[in-house]
């Protein structure tokens, strides 16, 4: 009678309790689907990475809703049962603040690892240019997880850093990139000559079929951009793909150098050795 009797009493709420955990474990399993659907947006040639930060973002609010919704149960379950909860909160409590004090840098790392990848500020096969509290490393993305990013230098090294170290970020691979390229001539030489072959330079390399699908602007000489004790310095630049930028700055340099060379204009003498400095201090 008295099994009875607390059945009656306690097995409709039980019942409530575990219907309503049910019911928000599937609610917010909808939500995150949603959320996920929206984040993945339209295919193009980088879905496949897309996916993957999306179901990454996925799986950490899922599992946070599922904690969330079903310690909550538990702890009302454990009320129904007559278990007094007051020292299990009590321990929780104490428990909680020495492991979060404990985890505070994993903690800002999740968290600063999960605000990338929901905002996308970078990705896999990005070149960035982190801002740590150690200095700056440029290089490019080889992997993302919520806690750490793996950037591999120029020269090969791989950098794995803690994502709650990170202060700023650089991406030069989203949108456009500007290449920029100085010439320094002769200041003895015709100037207007000088750019009169630059600009005709431009107008090849713009005309350039295997150029075309990489340039987003004629490239165009601004004009003398310093002048030195024995040289002027011109620059040019134009508006490329953010994944070609260096490759249209080196292919720039290629041909100015060889219409230069071949139309007998003068280079600074020293330019050689103010190269090999500038290429040693950087």
């Amino acid at each position: 009678m008295t099994s009875v009797h607390w059945l009656t009493q306690h097995g409709p709420r039980i019942g409530v309790i575990l219907f309503l955990a049910v019911a928000f474990s599937y609610a917010a399993k909808l939500v995150v689907r949603r959320v996920r659907l929206k984040l993945e947006g339209k295919p193009d040639r980088t879905q496949a990475l897309a996916f993957q930060r999306v179901a990454t973002i996925a799986q950490a609010l899922s599992s946070v809703a599922r904690i969330l919704i079903w310690s909550i149960a538990t702890l009302l379950l454990l009320g129904e049962l007559d278990i007094n909860i007051g020292p299990l909160l009590a321990g929780a409590g104490i428990a909680g603040v020495a492991i979060g004090f404990g985890a505070q840098w994993l903690v800002r790392d999740f968290l600063s690892g999960f605000f990338i990848l929901l905002e996308n500020q970078f990705g896999v096969g990005n070149m960035i240019e982190v801002r740590t509290e150690s200095g700056v490393l440029t290089g490019t993305v080889e992997s993302l997880s919520m806690r750490v990013t793996a950037v591999r230098a120029f020269d090969g090294t791989l950098y794995v850093i803690p994502n709650g170290n990170i202060e700023g970020i650089g991406n030069k691979s989203r949108g456009w990139g500007r290449a920029i390229v100085d010439i320094s001539v002769a200041r003895t030489e015709d100037l207007d000559r000088v750019r009169g072959l630059l600009d005709e330079v431009s107008e090849e390399i713009y005309n350039d079929p295997e150029m075309q699908s990489s340039l987003l602007s004629r490239p165009t000489v601004l004009g003398v951009e310093d002048v030195r004790a024995n040289a002027a310095v011109f620059r040019v630049v134009a508006d490329t793909r953010s994944s070609r930028r260096w490759d249209i700055e080196r292919e720039l340099r290629r041909r100015i150098q060889l219409r230069l060379e071949g139309e007998g204009v003068e280079l600074p003498a020293t330019l050689a050795g103010v190269g090999a400095s500038q290429d040693g201090d950087s």
